[in-house]
């Protein structure tokens, strides 16, 4: 579900036209769609229904200030894992109120920080942490409020690098220790325990993982809630989106791929874990972030040149893996849409690749393309979490910009990066 279309052959975010866009902003560029984000929001919300929840949306996935200040509008929580990403949400017009801080290696000038400023929760995963936070609390003269971060040892259909709900992981507290670990936070004098969270992972397509976890967990939580009368019980998040055959339909179905991804709905996710989080009597919340920015954003990029060889043919873009870094770190599959796209486009197995200097540097290898030619433009979909937020200045190449559309209105919210930007904090 996105609002990426053709309309007479050429690509449209919303009501605008990309190939226009790109033409008037340049290339390499993220384009990000409002309507996307806010429908994906209120799936979610009506999904879960009478049930008592607040959604967190996690920043780490985008955080662009004008995407959260969007979510802070339609009343989303934060969940964040950094000082940086609370100071973001705060000239967002967030409040920290509204946050949970999560991470396994949070420090003492961000715990500070979060406390000053009043955050709901620190999501604690380790004692060593949970003394830490009760010293600088202790120093500031006041309560930090805590919930455990606990691992249910759930084995996930995900990449390895996203899979967070394992013993072997480095997140979480194990669900063997977790009890003697509340015992403890209860008899440290400047914590206030408020929750109990959980997280398995990221990008999951099938709701067994998530039942598994809060099934697994339901029992500490009955049990803690007797004893420490907690206010809420996180989830975490982890729902996935469709990056391969999303935009398969209309008029740009004569040439898409046969394969389509998994999809899991919002509300069949819903219908698979509300019964046993309504028998909890708890609030719940809930850290959405890919579900709700993914396929809201794409990377508009031009084809350089053409390179044809005995071996492979490659079409080479302005876009490099320093812009968009999943291809090459999680093998992750993106489809790849021309900006225009008339009907008698032979189809040509390719390799689109990047500018860097590294043979990782793809966007896709082997792929059937319609036949595109140096100074065209096409889009890499499903752009719009852990784009941005993971791109580099490798091989000096400066940050793109990012355009919000809002209708037929294309917002400029971040400035391309310039060669001075590059070396500004240079000594």
């Amino acid at each position: 579900m996105h609002s990426f279309h053709y309309i007479n052959s050429v690509l449209h975010c919303e009501g605008v036209d990309l190939e226009s866009l790109s033409q008037e902003v340049g290339t390499p560029a993220y384009v990000y769609s409002a309507r996307t984000i806010r429908d994906h929001f209120r799936a979610l919300q009506k999904a879960l229904g009478s049930l008592p929840h607040r959604l967190c949306y996690a920043v780490k996935a985008n955080s662009n200030l004008a995407i959260l200040r969007l979510l802070k509008e339609e009343g989303a929580g934060f969940d964040i894992v950094s000082g940086g990403e609370l100071f973001k949400v705060l000239k967002a017009g967030g409040s920290a109120g509204q946050c949970t801080f999560a991470g396994v290696g949070k420090m003492p000038h961000e715990i500070e920080y979060a406390l000053g400023e009043g955050v709901y929760s620190f999501n604690v995963e380790s004692e060593g942490e949970l003394d830490l936070i009760n010293a600088i609390a202790g120093r500031l003269g006041c309560k930090a409020p805590i919930a455990l971060r606990v691992n249910p040892d759930v084995d996930t259909p995900t990449h390895h690098y996203i899979s967070t709900g394992r013993h072997k992981n480095k997140f979480g507290i194990g669900l063997d220790r977790a009890e003697s670990l509340y015992e403890r936070a209860a008899s440290l004098p400047h914590l206030k325990i408020r929750g109990i969270q959980t997280h398995i992972g990221s990008q999951i397509l099938r709701a067994a993982p998530f039942l598994e976890a809060i099934e697994k967990l339901t029992p500490l939580v009955q049990r803690i809630q007797a004893r420490y009368a907690l206010e809420f019980f996180s989830i975490g998040g982890g729902l996935g989106i469709v990056y391969q055959g999303a935009l398969a339909s209309g008029d740009a179905a004569w040439w898409a791929q046969e394969s389509r991804g998994e999809k899991l709905s919002a509300h069949d996710y819903a219908r698979h874990i509300l019964k046993p989080l309504e028998q909890l009597n708890l609030p719940i919340f809930l850290e959405p972030g890919r579900f709700l920015v993914g396929n809201a954003g794409v990377l508009l990029t031009k084809v350089l040149y053409r390179k044809e060889t005995p071996e492979k043919n490659f079409l080479i873009v302005d876009a490099g893996m320093n812009d968009l870094i999943r291809p090459a770190l999680y093998q992750g599959h993106h489809d790849l849409e021309p900006l225009v796209a008339p009907d008698d486009r032979p189809l040509e197995k390719i390799d689109v690749v990047g500018p860097v200097c590294e043979s990782g540097d793809f966007f896709a290898q082997d792929r059937r393309l319609p036949r595109m030619e140096e100074g065209e433009h096409l889009a890499v979909m499903s752009a719009g979490a852990y784009g941005l937020v993971m791109a580099s200045n490798y091989n000096a190449r400066p940050l793109p910009p990012e355009i919000l559309v809002n209708g037929s209105t294309a917002s400029l919210v971040r400035r391309r990066q310039s060669w001075e930007n590059l070396v500004r904090e240079e000594i």
